[in-house]
């Protein structure tokens, strides 16, 4: 069995990913770039010259079962072969440490299409478990209670993942902290780029549980699903951009939740798009 309560500890991150190509069909990068954070905590990115959102992904490995937590933008395995990368990264994993019945469950940080695209390449996958992105699924497939007031808590086997409810983006947006790491997986909610909001009031909620919940936890890194700032403080690419040779890194601090939440306070709901430096908060009209 491994050992997953010891204190996290921060590990490297990448200074600059993939992110895209001049031409796209020329790109020679693969359609997933993978990053192996840790041995049991692998980031995905699909590949910007594939579809512009470029979102990144996670697989994370317990004693138990495995989290892959979103399934990227494009659905049809020939453009994403998301199913054979992760049963491949599954397969290695297991080459090292081997059990038998190792099982995979699919989740997400929220149910918009860039983040759900590729559910269906893992539908007919053994002992794997989808979880539909609707609120009432994530309700009841996590055992949330009170939602969105109490958390929940996922086990994939000695590594324990809190689940807090995260909606002002989308309605069943969650965050998930994972213990082993320190890493705060907060999906659109918070990531260098332009932070949508559709509930204002459950946004500014959403916050003030991350900051509470962050004041006596270790985090190592905020880590989001997409980069679009460019490296000049409030200059995001434009929409669509499918090259972006000028990127920040993806990860950011506890310290933006601050800042999120008083971008939040400032602009009021005010429709248009607002810079707070590392990401762009923008009030839909």
């Amino acid at each position: 069995m491994i050992d997953f309560l010891a204190a996290p500890e921060p590990a490297p991150l990448p200074t600059h990913w993939h992110a895209g190509w001049p031409s796209p069909k020329h790109d020679p990068a693969p359609e997933i770039q993978i990053h192996p954070y840790t041995e049991h905590t692998l980031l995905l990115r699909q590949n910007m010259s594939v579809h512009f959102e470029a979102p990144f992904l996670f697989l994370l490995f317990g004693n138990e079962r495995a989290l892959l937590l979103d399934t990227g933008a494009s659905p049809d395995p020939a453009h994403l072969p998301l199913r054979a990368t992760v049963d491949a990264l599954v397969d290695d994993w297991l080459s090292r440490h081997p059990r038998t019945g190792y099982e995979l469950v699919v989740a997400h940080t929220h149910g918009h299409g860039d983040h759900i695209a590729a559910d269906a390449q893992f539908a007919d996958r053994p002992h794997t478990t989808v979880v539909p992105p609707g609120l009432d699924d994530v309700i009841g497939h996590f055992g949330f209670t009170d939602w969105p007031r109490r958390n929940a808590e996922l086990d994939l086997g000695g590594r324990v993942l809190d689940l807090v409810p995260g909606p002002g983006h989308h309605p069943a947006a969650v965050v998930f902290y994972d213990r082993h790491t320190g890493l705060l997986l907060t999906g659109d909610s918070l990531y260098p780029g332009r932070l949508y909001v559709d509930d204002a009031a459950a946004y500014a909620e959403t916050a003030d549980r991350l900051i509470d919940f962050c004041a006596d936890r270790p985090v190592s890194h905020v880590l989001g699903c997409h980069i679009e700032m460019t490296t000049t403080p409030d200059e995001d690419y434009p929409r669509g951009t499918t090259h972006q040779p000028d990127e920040p890194p993806l990860q950011l601090t506890a310290e933006h939740l601050h800042t999120l939440r008083r971008a939040l306070a400032e602009t009021n709901g005010r429709p248009g798009a607002h810079p707070y430096g590392d990401f762009i908060l923008v009030h839909r009209g």
